[in-house]
């Protein structure tokens, strides 16, 4: 048995899109706070539409059902439609990491969060407490797995640095900035 040390990482696919990648695999902290006011009305929409029908459909041809059952089927109606509602906006916003629609906005939050994050010496994507060898377990567990969110919702609830971009961009724009300040700092 070898004991030399093995690659605990695969290069991801990339997808071909009209939009640039941010990330294939975002944590799920992330995809919540970049998400857009846009995002939170389609979610609440979409929320509510069960409930509104049921209403609606109980309104118009009255099923009669006695004292309490409307209550629970509308309850249960509810749950669901509230978690319809959050896959929905979740995915939304997921979709903006991978390039599947228009995300100007979120490159540029991703850009100066990532920026601050090397200047600050910190790390890109977190700290964690998983070998890489789970990392990598992680990362190929949840990698695009927005893509099939409607039907089994699957987030990323692990830091690693499996995220499908060369972050080289990154350090590049902090040097960059770092400089840019050092010469403002001479030059008065």
């Amino acid at each position: 048995m070898s004991s030399t040390p093995t690659q605990t990482y695969q290069i991801s696919k990339t997808l071909e899109t009209d939009y640039p990648l941010i990330d294939n695999d975002p944590h799920f902290k992330r995809v919540i706070k970049y998400a857009r006011p846009s995002d939170y009305v389609h979610g609440v929409v979409a929320a509510a539409v069960g409930p509104g029908l049921l209403y609606g459909m109980e309104k118009f041809f009255p099923t009669r059902v006695g004292k309490g059952g409307f209550a629970q089927a509308m309850r249960l109606t509810g749950a669901l439609s509230a978690v319809g509602g959050f896959v929905y906006f979740y995915q939304r916003s997921i979709l903006r990491f991978y390039g599947m629609s228009e995300n100007a906005r979120e490159v540029q939050m991703d850009m100066r969060e990532m920026v601050d994050r090397v200047k600050a010496g910190q790390p890109l994507y977190g700290e964690s407490q998983l070998t890489p060898a789970m990392q990598g377990v992680a990362a190929r567990q949840s990698r695009f797995s927005a893509l099939f969110m409607h039907v089994m919702p699957w987030f990323n609830f692990v830091n690693h640095s499996q995220h499908g971009v060369d972050t080289a961009k990154y350090y590049q724009q902090a040097e960059r900035e770092l400089e840019a300040e050092r010469i403002a700092r001479e030059g008065r």
